[in-house]
C-alpha cells in the first residue's frame, strides 16, 4: 500500500512538472528558478565578460532578494568559431559570443540571429619572434603570417596594416591556423608572424620567444570582434531574459575595467575548469601588459563601427554585398540596459 502511494505521488509530481512553463526547474523559497541558458563561447580574453556574468548572476541568485523568475547562465565552451556557428545555426544553443562578420553573413543566409551587445574592445596582436629583425610592418613582405580565419576580425586588422603600408595580401603568405597552434608554429619557425586574439599572443610573449609587432590598442582603438548573439526566437519568447543577460554583460565590462583587483578576480574565475581551463599566469599577463591590451568598459553598439567592419569584410571578399544594419543588430537591449552591479 505504501509503495502504491509513493508511485501515485510521483505520477502527480510528474504531471505537475509537465504542466509548468518550459525552462522552469524548481521553486525554492517561493521563487521560480529558471533553467540556465547555455551561452557559447571560446576560451579567449575577448570572451572574458561571459564567465564573469555567469558567476555574478549565480551569486545574485544565491543571495536572493529578487522577485519573479530567477535567470541563470552557463558558459558552454567551444574550441573554434565553426563549431559555435553550427550550434547556433542548428538551435542547439540560443546564445553565443560570435565573430561580428560571421553574424552578418548568417543573417544574409536567413539564419534568425541578432547581435544584442558587444563583448569587448581591442585584444588582437601581430606577434613576431623576439630574435627576428622585424621592427616595421613592411618588413613582413613575402613572409608567412598565420590568421585564425578569413572571417576573423584579426584578418581585417592584418589587412588594415597592409593598407597602411600600401601593401596587399598578395605581398605576404597567409596561412589559416587555429590560434592555440600559433605560438608553437612561431617557435618552430613554421611561420614568421601571426595575427590573433589573446591570450595566444601573451602565451608566447610571456614565454620569452615572441614580442608584439602591432597591437589593436595602438592601431585600431574601436576594434570589435566578439559580439553577444542570440537567436530571434529567444528574443521573441523571453525578452526579460535577454535583457538581463545584456545587463550582466555590460555590468561585467564596467567591473572589469574598474580596478586591477577585479581583473585578477576575473582571471581566477576564467582560468578554472568550468570556463577557459587555462594558465592563470598567462591570462593575468594579458590583463597587465599593458592594462588596456583588452578593454571591456565601453560596450556601446555604434552603427558606424559595424558598417566599417562590413566595408572591410566586403573588401576582403568574405561578405559579398552590403547587409542592412537592422538585419543583424537589435540595439533595443543596450539602449534599455541598466548595467548590473557585479557582486564579486
Amino acid at each position: 500500500m505504501t509503495a502504491l502511494k509513493i508511485n501515485r505521488r510521483r505520477v502527480m509530481q510528474g504531471a505537475l512538472a509537465a504542466a509548468l512553463p518550459a525552462g522552469l526547474l524548481s521553486c525554492a523559497g517561493g521563487k521560480q528558478q529558471a533553467q540556465a541558458l547555455q551561452v557559447g563561447g571560446l576560451p579567449v580574453t575577448c570572451n572574458l565578460t561571459l564567465p564573469v556574468a555567469c558567476v555574478a548572476r549565480n551569486t545574485l541568485n544565491a543571495a536572493g532578494g529578487s522577485a519573479g523568475p530567477q535567470f541563470a547562465y552557463e558558459y558552454s565552451k567551444y574550441s573554434g568559431w565553426p563549431e559555435v556557428k553550427e550550434s547556433l545555426m542548428a538551435g542547439r544553443i540560443q546564445a553565443a559570443y560570435m565573430l561580428a562578420p560571421l553574424v552578418m553573413d548568417l543573417t544574409d543566409r536567413k539564419i534568425p540571429v541578432k547581435i544584442v551587445s558587444l563583448g569587448h574592445r581591442s585584444g588582437a596582436v601581430i606577434m613576431v619572434r623576439t630574435d627576428s629583425p622585424y621592427q616595421h610592418f613592411r618588413q613582413l613582405a613575402g613572409k608567412r603570417i598565420a590568421i585564425p580565419s578569413r572571417f576573423a576580425v584579426d584578418f581585417l586588422f592584418l589587412r588594415k596594416m597592409l593598407a597602411q603600408e600600401n601593401m596587399t595580401p598578395a605581398d605576404i603568405q597567409i596561412v589559416e591556423m587555429p590560434p592555440p597552434d600559433m605560438p608553437a608554429a612561431l617557435y618552430a619557425n613554421a611561420v614568421d608572424a601571426y595575427c590573433t586574439g589573446e591570450p595566444f599572443g601573451a602565451a608566447a610573449q610571456r614565454a620569452g620567444y615572441a614580442r608584439p609587432l602591432r597591437m589593436t590598442r595602438d592601431e585600431w582603438r574601436n576594434y570589435i570582434c566578439c559580439v553577444l548573439t542570440v537567436r530571434e526566437e529567444l528574443i521573441a519568447g523571453n525578452r526579460p531574459l535577454v535583457q538581463d543577460l545584456v545587463n550582466m554583460i555590460l555590468g561585467a565590462g564596467v567591473w572589469l575595467d574598474a580596478t586591477p583587483a577585479n581583473r585578477s578576480k576575473a582571471v581566477a574565475i576564467a582560468a578554472g575548469p568550468k570556463y577557459f581551463r587555462q594558465d592563470p599566469n598567462i591570462l593575468q599577463f594579458v590583463m597587465d601588459n599593458p592594462a588596456d591590451r583588452v578593454t571591456y568598459g565601453d560596450l556601446r553598439m555604434i552603427r558606424a563601427e559595424f558598417e566599417e567592419l562590413m566595408e572591410l569584410s566586403m573588401a576582403a571578399g568574405t561578405i559579398k554585398h552590403p547587409i542592412p544594419y537592422e538585419q543583424y543588430v537589435d540595439s533595443s537591449f543596450t539602449l534599455a540596459a541598466a548595467p548590473t552591479t557585479i557582486p564579486l
